[in-house]
Order: structure tokens, then C-alpha cells, then sequence
């Protein structure tokens, strides 16, 4: 590894899978733990969630941001969470001034919904770590996402933890509730597949995901939970290596497929 990349934080696409990993103690949430105590502590954490899609890029610019609890059909312990992590307007600054191929505005609107706070919550229990997050810009393609996440890389040398929250595979019509672990065989297909492409960096495949056949398709019918993991994947460096966790999949159409890079 070149001297550059040993002065990067690393970048992390977690699969975030339920709400309910919020709060309870299993193995994804204890993995997320373990992964905070193994990695630099980050000054700041810029996180791209799945569940903030808005017509333009905004990043959120609040000192305090709320924790938004964006899901229904959860019992009252998960809605009565707070995640009460400071915000960085400092940060939001920085990002809207240094990013200057890609324009992005200051948001004071959103907070931390349930991609970002349902992981770092566990990962960072004390609230003690300022959080922004990135929108997704719905109309900007797959291409777009990836080149303005290359944008970012300056972010990584001044401590700043990116995290991409999604999931790899995530087809919530094909959940099957009897299936607690395990995933469907297109869902396994799917998840072979992309990470495959991972390992061998084939990142304009990735990109153009929706040409990699019918079980891709299945496991990517709308966009929002795989944009995330291009984010990721577009900060790692040529001399980079990647390191897989929560690598299993749930409830027949979920993958929980988590990397580290750097």
C-alpha cells in the first residue's frame, strides 16, 4: 500500500438490512460494534443513504440534526430512538466549496434518517461523532453517482469516515418471512455475481448493473439501495484492498453484504 493510502480513513458500504438492527443485539449489529473499535476514530462521518432521495444534491448543513424514524409497522421502542449525534455545518461548507464538477446545495431540512442512524447508532453508541449526509440525486444515472463520489476523496485525508448504507440485494416484494436466514437462488446468483465484480474491480460493470442479467435485476429492481455501494467503490484506490463483513443473506431477498475498503 502506497503512503497515500495508509493516510486515508477507510469506506465502508454496509448493508443495513431492517430498522430493527437498531436496537437489537445480533450478529450485524454486534459487527458494526467490533468494526468501530478496529478502525481510526473519524473527526466527522459522511454518510449516502438509500432512504434520502431528492431531485438535486443537498448535504445537510444542520448543527443539530434529528433523527428521522422513516419506516412504519415497528414496535414503539425502535420509533422512541434518538440518535442526537451533532451535525457539521463546517463540513457541509467544505463539501459545497470543494466539490466543483458536481453542484450541491445545503440542506436544513432532513437529519439522519433510519440508513445512517440504524448503523452508526451501533457502531458509535455515545452520539459523540458529527454526522452529514449526502443526498441521492434521483435524476442523475448510475454514472453520475460514481463520478461525483471520486469527487469526495479529499474527504478521506482529513478523518472523515464515508459510509454508503444500503443493500446489495434488495427486492422487498420477494421477502419471504419464513426464511429468517438464508436468500433465494437468484438472490445467492446476485450476490455472487456483484461480488465478483468487486473482487476484480470491473467497476464500469457495476455501474451498468442493470446489463448483468435477470438476476441482478431481480435483486436491483430500483436503484436507491445499490447506488450506495458505487460510492464506495469509486473512493478505493488502486492499491486498496477490500475486506467483506456481514456477508450472508435474510428473509430470502436482503443481502447484509458489507465491505471495507482501505
Amino acid at each position: 500500500m502506497s503512503d497515500n493510502s495508509k493516510k486515508l480513513m477507510p469506506v465502508l458500504f454496509v448493508g443495513h438490512g431492517s430498522p430493527m438492527n437498531a436496537i437489537e443485539k445480533n450478529e450485524f449489529s454486534d459487527t458494526w460494534l467490533k468494526l468501530a473499535q478496529s478502525i481510526p476514530r473519524p473527526d466527522s462521518i459522511l454518510c449516502i443513504s438509500a432512504h434520502w432521495e431528492t431531485n438535486v444534491t443537498q448535504v445537510t448543513a444542520m448543527a443539530k440534526p434529528k433523527t428521522i424514524h422513516d419506516f412504519g409497522g415497528f414496535p414503539k421502542e425502535l420509533f422512541d430512538v434518538e440518535y442526537p449525534a451533532p451535525g457539521n455545518p463546517e463540513l457541509a461548507e467544505e463539501i459545497i466549496r470543494s466539490v466543483t464538477k458536481f453542484n450541491i446545495t445545503a440542506d436544513n431540512n432532513w437529519g439522519l434518517d433510519h440508513g445512517c442512524w440504524s448503523v452508526i447508532r451501533c457502531m458509535y453508541p455515545k452520539a459523540d461523532i458529527p454526522v452529514v449526509q449526502l443526498s441521492l440525486n434521483c435524476n442523475g444515472d448510475n454514472s453520475f453517482h460514481y463520478k461525483l463520489a471520486k469527487e469526495l476523496l479529499f474527504l478521506r485525508e482529513k478523518k472523515v469516515l464515508i459510509i454508503g448504507s444500503g443493500n446489495m440485494v434488495h427486492n422487498l416484494r420477494m421477502i419471504d418471512w419464513d426464511m429468517e436466514h438464508g436468500g433465494a437462488g437468484w438472490a445467492v446468483a446476485a450476490n455472487k455475481i456483484l461480488k465478483g465484480l468487486i473482487d476484480h474491480n470491473e467497476h464500469e460493470k457495476l455501474v451498468d448493473y442493470q446489463s448483468l442479467g435477470k438476476d441482478v435485476q431481480l435483486a436491483v429492481p430500483t436503484p436507491e439501495h445499490y447506488l450506495p455501494l458505487l460510492y464506495a467503490l469509486a473512493l478505493k484506490q488502486s492499491d486498496e484492498t477490500i475486506t467483506y463483513f456481514n456477508d450472508k443473506l435474510v428473509m430470502g431477498s436482503l443481502s447484509m453484504t458489507s465491505i471495507m475498503i482501505g
